[in-house]
């Protein structure tokens, strides 16, 4: 199943059931850090009502999360 826009508020859910936590904010744009072992994994999400299909693909490279991984969330 392709990728399709979301609201930040779905993608910020499914980032907190893949062990994602806020770590800060600066202006519009939100730190969500996971650990896990030795790695930490860091991603950066803006703010705002709707995340385009490449935001989100950027946001899922940086995670380390596959798109039907993050479907699944």
């Amino acid at each position: 199943m392709p990728l399709k826009p979301l609201p930040y508020r779905q993608v910020r859910r499914k980032l907190e059931k893949a062990g994602f936590t806020i770590r800060s904010q600066r202006g519009s744009h939100v730190k969500f850090v996971r650990y896990h072992g030795d790695e930490v994994r860091t991603t950066i999400v803006p703010h705002h009502r709707e995340l385009s299909v490449g935001l989100l693909r950027s946001i899922l490279r940086q995670a380390g999360l596959t798109p039907s991984e993050f479907e699944r969330l």
